[in-house]
């Protein structure tokens, strides 16, 4: 706002989040089954867009037997104890980005 006492003008800033990108790829993983599997990748910046982990097209969400962790620009998914059931791609999305292992 600028306000001269006879006259005053206003205007408003608008801040986009610049979008994160993924510089840690995720690794495949081995486990034997009963064993945790632990995946990783880091981004680019902190960010406030959603990040999301998918077991095949299945989204998956922390529980008992997911945990996602968000540590800063590290972003991790473990699966616990897992099971064959639980073979196959892992991805990790953000904004347009994607990893799979």
């Amino acid at each position: 706002t600028c306000d001269t006492g006879d006259q005053q003008t206003m205007a408003v800033l608008h801040l986009k989040e610049p979008a994160a990108t993924i510089v840690e790829m995720l690794k495949d993983v081995t486990s034997y089954e009963g064993e945790d599997a632990v995946f990783e990748c880091r981004l680019s910046r902190e960010t406030t867009q959603d990040a999301k982990w998918f077991l095949g097209d299945v989204p998956l969400q922390s529980n008992e037997m997911n945990e996602i962790r968000v540590q800063g620009t590290r972003h991790s998914l473990i699966l616990r104890k897992v099971t064959l059931e639980d073979c196959g791609s892992i991805s990790f999305k953000v904004g347009e980005h994607m990893s799979a292992a």
